[in-house]
């Protein structure tokens, strides 16, 4: 018998928004999103795999506050930087993050002392290179959404 490998780490979700919009953020209330990209920093300290393929998927419950991001028809996930880890790596990469994008107050931070977990970017090249940089100053070893 085979036993399966959970794995745990960190992500950074990259969404393109292709226009100005307002989205219900669940009961964190309504925020208006302007056009661009953006960089949520997650975690999956149970299962890495399933909760990227979750994020990945369209039909699902809407739960945290990322997913109502997602379920907007202007939102596109276009890439998924990541790392396999057992440490909680999540504020660290969000902080480093946030050093070069504009943060979304109050988003996806519900559990720890960060001002926000999702920060926008007005290209896709550097949101991915902030998020790579970001593990790797961590000392971390990043994958893309091809390499899961």
């Amino acid at each position: 018998m085979v036993k399966k490998v959970i794995l745990k780490g960190t992500y950074c979700l990259i969404i393109h928004l292709s226009r100005d919009t307002t989205i219900q953020i669940g009961k964190l209330g309504s925020f208006d999103f302007c056009e661009g990209f953006y960089v949520y920093v997650g975690s999956a300290l149970n299962s890495l795999e399933s909760r990227l393929k979750r994020h990945l998927k369209d039909d699902k419950k809407l739960f945290w506050h990322i997913d109502y991001l997602l379920a907007d028809l202007n939102a596109d996930l276009v890439e998924i930087v990541f790392a396999v880890d057992d440490g909680k790596w999540e504020c660290a990469i969000a902080s480093n993050v946030g050093v070069e994008g504009v943060g979304i107050k109050g988003f996806g931070c519900s559990d720890c002392k960060c001002t926000s977990h999702l920060f926008k970017f007005d290209d896709l090249e550097g949101s991915v290179g902030v998020c790579i940089n970001s593990f790797k100053k961590l000392l971390l070893k990043p994958k893309k959404l091809e390499d899961l």
